[in-house]
């Protein structure tokens, strides 16, 4: 495979049955509409156990059945919100540490405009992977911009520099878009135990014109058992519109 050839997203996790939590940022194929995913899976019943429920600014993440949560802090947290002109979307609570990041800076009348680009990479430097040894599940995190510049995105990804979570290695990418590609970053290669931490770049993915299509190609290539709950948004750049889904397994 060529480094820059796109493939769907079907085939690329095709025969994995676990690839944790995932995150698809890109340009619609008719380069008009900026497209997020964000999905979660589970091996856990507590995992298992979560629903997507939309909100003003996003999506937040709720116990399907409240009595069986056992320990909600990495399983419950807001994937996406927005502000002002920035979707920020994760896979735990360092969504609200970028967005308070950037609250902080718009509400600073003297804030340095020539900051505003590095806002992102700020927040996230002051967190790190999860603390759930052996695994040390990396944190990925994605940010789309919808400035005067026009529309931009970045990924990141907090992840262990050694089996026994020592220290926290850094990665962001800064992407250009471009009409029909995605890209794909999660958090795991594959199934394992412990699991295998995702290594290299996000991976370079399909992206077509139609919400629906897919939202279905999504949801139907992730594992049927530990797949979990799904969120896709496509926004007009012209007009600002958003267009959602939400597929949860539990309802």
């Amino acid at each position: 495979m060529g480094i820059y050839d796109i493939r769907s997203f079907a085939d690329t996790v095709k025969g994995n049955s676990y690839v944790g939590r995932g995150i698809v940022a890109g340009l619609s194929a008719d380069g008009k509409k900026a497209v997020t995913a964000y999905f979660i899976m589970g091996r856990s019943t507590n995992s298992r156990n979560r629903v997507f429920d939309e909100t003003e600014d996003g999506i937040i993440i709720h116990a399907f059945d409240p009595a069986k949560l056992e320990d909600p802090s990495l399983v419950i947290y807001s994937p996406v919100r927005c502000i002002k002109d920035s979707m920020i979307v994760t896979n735990g609570d360092q969504t609200d540490t970028v967005y308070d990041f950037m609250e902080a800076y718009y509400k600073n009348a003297s804030a340095d405009p020539a900051m505003e680009a590095f806002l992102f990479e700020a927040a996230l430097n002051t967190r790190c992977f999860e603390p759930d040894a052996p695994n040390y599940t990396p944190r990925i995190s994605a940010v789309l911009n919808f400035g005067k510049e026009g529309f931009a995105y970045k990924m990141n990804i907090l992840k262990s520099a050694d089996p026994e979570g020592s220290a926290c290695n850094r990665y962001t990418y800064s992407y250009a878009p471009l009409a029909g590609l995605g890209h794909f970053i999660h958090t795991y290669n594959h199934d394992g135990n412990p699991i295998p931490t995702f290594t290299g770049e996000p991976e370079r993915v399909a992206i077509p014109d139609e919400i629906d299509a897919f939202t279905d190609e999504i949801w139907n290539s992730l594992d049927a058992d530990n797949k979990v709950s799904l969120y896709v948004c496509y926004r007009d750049l012209a007009t600002g519109s958003r267009q959602t889904r939400i597929i949860n397994k539990n309802r």
